[in-house]
């Protein structure tokens, strides 16, 4: 397959290459797209041979269920069950970076729910992205840009490096703002009339969903793994996830016994290390790469997936990182870190 890469800056001035995205999109093809959290690999949610089509070139397992996303949150009327917390949600966080597992309608079929009778839903701030699904004129199931298992793609480079030759276009709308997928949530009406679940935690933290529902538990998944026989019932919950080629250890330890650890390590391993800003004088130039200010959690968070595909670049034999409080977007950032280190973690001292 001959992929076309195509940039596209302003929607408005570039109508006629949106136009070109949503007709493959509509007509079964795929295309990788920029949001505002990472890019994704799009296709038709109302067409199972089109999710067929995702899960093949990701090489995804079919049961991880897809995100589907939609122009308008009152679009969701057409393939969800919704209810006033969906739009209690949506007034305060849509559009932008927020998915919300609602019971799924027939307009969806079961290849892009992974089986589930529930369906995923947000929304895209990203202009380009909400330019594409008006255009195509239905929902585009889309997770994340990338072969299933490494580090998402919050650059378009990414995107060609794993898709050239696999899907029909790859738009190019630079670096993503975010660079953390979406905040996922479930409504459950059994915790409370305003309960939801936090599945994925994402730039839309804990406590701003507090501010807005009343009852909000956090999945043990976040954190943990799921059991044996337990299926996902949103993306990014295998216990292996956004990995890159070499084992990733999360240190857990202070600043001081970071530095001495890995200085130690330097000096007998080919090691990366994903540094903060202050960490880099402390330590041997060499395979280091920092993914910003020890304080600034957002920088990390826009940071760590293209760090983790620089380190597949370098070809270290073992990558080593801080662990990440988990307070705030640090929650978030934890979370696919710990995933990303299929939960290896080193306590120093």
């Amino acid at each position: 397959m001959k992929t076309q890469v195509v940039k596209i800056t302003d929607p408005q001035k570039q109508s006629q290459d949106v136009k070109h995205a949503a007709d493959i999109i509509r007509d079964g093809g795929l295309v990788a797209f920029p949001t505002e959290t990472v890019y994704g690999l799009g296709g038709d949610a109302t067409n199972p041979l089109s999710s067929k089509k995702i899960y093949d070139a990701k090489g995804r397992p079919s049961d991880n269920p897809l995100i589907i996303h939609i122009a308008e949150p009152s679009d969701a009327e057409a393939y969800a069950y919704t209810n006033h917390v969906y739009y209690k949600l949506a007034e305060a966080f849509m559009p932008g970076p927020l998915t919300v597992i609602l019971p799924k309608k027939e307009t969806v079929p079961y290849e892009t729910t992974g089986g589930l009778d529930t369906v995923a839903v947000r929304c895209p701030s990203h202009p380009i992205a909400h330019a594409m699904i008006k255009a195509a004129g239905v929902p585009i199931a889309a997770p994340s840009a990338n072969i299933s298992g490494r580090p998402s793609a919050t650059s378009a480079k990414y995107v060609v490096e794993d898709f050239n030759g696999r899907v029909d276009m790859i738009v190019d709308s630079g670096d993503c703002e975010i660079g953390l997928e979406s905040t996922i949530v479930m409504i459950d009406e059994k915790i409370s009339d305003e309960g939801i679940v936090l599945l994925r935690p994402g730039a839309i933290t804990y406590d701003a969903l507090c501010c807005v529902c009343k009852d909000v538990l956090i999945s043990p998944n976040i954190e943990g793994a799921l059991g044996e026989n337990e299926r996902p019932i949103s993306p990014g919950m295998k216990y292996k996830h956004y990995a890159p080629a070499a084992p990733l250890v999360l240190l857990d330890g202070d600043d001081e016994s970071f530095i001495s650890y890995l200085s130690n390590e330097q000096k007998n391993k080919n090691c990366a290390i994903l540094c903060y800003d202050e960490d880099i004088s402390k330590l041997d130039d060499k395979l280091l790469l920092t993914i910003g200010p020890k304080g600034d959690v957002a920088t990390q968070s826009r940071r760590l997936f293209s760090r983790l595909r620089e380190c597949d670049e370098l070809k270290p034999d073992i990558i080593y990182a801080h662990l990440p409080d988990k307070n705030g977007l640090g929650l978030a950032l934890y979370n696919r870190m710990i995933r990303a280190a299929a939960h290896t973690v080193i306590k120093i001292e």
